[in-house]
């Protein structure tokens, strides 16, 4: 009966027109039904998003931050490099620290004046070692006793030393020196004048220097000027000379041609500023001396012409094990020739050396000229171990 009254109140109301609630059950949507699957609380998930949403906004705010960091410097660098030139842009962007400490080094040493003057007739080249100024302090009170020394890189042994002045840092030498060197040699060579502080007790310390190559200056006239003193060369390699000579080999029969032709740029070894020299050729056999051949001597000359040949016999067998010592000796009639340069060539040689008796090898019956530099004495001996004479080993016990 509650039923049917319930029935018939809604027929009278949608038959009187009158709205009536009707309640309905509406399905849930996509989303919804996700979330109403996850076993978390609302306040839960609502945290969950929140945390995800401040992380994403982190990483965008630090992708855009790099982005910027890039871009920053070419608005603030703007410094144009176009008009310096290559060597001076490396240097801006990153010097060298030799240079740094070469530039620390060459600073504050003081500076020298000096005069020059070439007699073309006579050969002579007149070096005037006028004055010095504002010199590096190396004594305790604050000055130095500097003096001078003068010498040409094509004649080292020939020096020449001003008087030592006496605690200043000033000093006005006023003298003048004169070198032997004849026109063709003045382009190969270079003045070099050296500032010391004289110790009596101690060794004496180099101030600065001055090098001036001869080929980069007029001597048609006097020269007068001054010249910033900057560190001293570490190492001053002499030049002792250059010699041209060919080897030749045959395997068949064994011999091995050496023709001595000729030499130039030797060292000064007299006190004339020139040489006699005269070449030696050693054949060195597992370590020891075997053979043995001297050219002539050539007169007062720094240039020989030579063109003597030798003829050694090596069999083919023994040629690996062979070297040949070249060296070039003045030749002194009171006391004893010293040699001016020595080199070797062989399968133990490096070098231009090595390369030359690599090629007589390559090349049979063919032969192989070529210019070697000459090189120290001591330097070669070294190299080379030479053991007792040969000739000792074949003895009679």
């Amino acid at each position: 009966m509650a039923v049917a009254a319930r029935k018939g109140r809604v027929t009278a109301s949608l038959l009187s027109g009158s709205p009536v609630a009707i309640a309905t059950t509406a399905q849930p949507g996509f989303l919804g039904g996700w979330l109403s699957r996850i076993p978390l609380p609302k306040w839960a998930l609502i945290a969950v998003a929140v945390a995800v949403a401040v992380l994403l906004l982190l990483f965008l705010i630090c992708i855009a931050r790099c982005c910027c960091g890039k871009k920053k410097p070419k608005k603030k660098e703007r410094i144009s490099l176009h008009a310096v030139s290559g060597s001076s842009t490396a240097c801006l962007v990153q010097p060298e620290m030799d240079d740094l400490e070469q530039g620390v080094e060459q600073t504050g040493r003081g500076r020298l004046q000096y005069s020059l003057e070439y007699n073309f007739r006579a050969q002579e080249l007149k070096v005037g070692v006028k004055q010095a100024a504002e010199l590096k302090a190396m004594d305790s009170g604050g000055t130095s006793d500097p003096y001078v020394i003068v010498y040409l890189t094509s004649d080292m042994k020939k020096k020449y030393e001003t008087k030592v002045y006496r605690k200043t840092l000033n000093p006005v030498f006023n003298e003048c020196f004169t070198f032997q060197v004849p026109q063709a040699e003045v382009p190969e060579s270079t003045l070099v004048m050296q500032i010391y502080d004289f110790n009596r007790f101690a060794k004496h310390d180099i101030i600065g220097e001055v090098r001036l190559p001869l080929a980069s200056v007029s001597l048609q006239h006097v020269i007068e000027q001054w010249s910033d003193l900057v560190a001293a060369s570490k190492v001053e390699e002499e030049q002792l000379g250059e010699i041209c000579f060919s080897l030749r080999y045959v395997p068949s029969t064994g011999k091995l041609t050496v023709l001595i032709l000729e030499a130039k740029k030797l060292k000064r070894m007299d006190s004339h500023g020139l040489s006699d020299p005269f070449v030696k050729v050693h054949l060195i056999l597992n370590r020891k001396k075997w053979k043995k051949k001297t050219t002539s001597v050539k007169k007062n000359t720094l240039s020989p012409y030579f063109n003597e040949v030798f003829v050694f016999e090596v069999p083919f067998n023994q040629i690996q094990n062979v070297d040949v010592v070249i060296s070039v000796w003045d030749h002194d009639k009171v006391t004893k020739n010293e040699p001016i340069g020595k080199l070797f060539l062989g399968c133990r040689a490096t070098g231009n050396q090595l390369r030359h008796w690599s090629d007589m090898l390559s090349n049979p019956r063919r032969p192989l000229a070529q210019w070697h530099s000459l090189q120290p004495p001591d330097v070669v001996d070294k190299a080379l171990g030479l053991k007792s004479h040969l000739k000792l080993s074949l003895l009679p016990r």
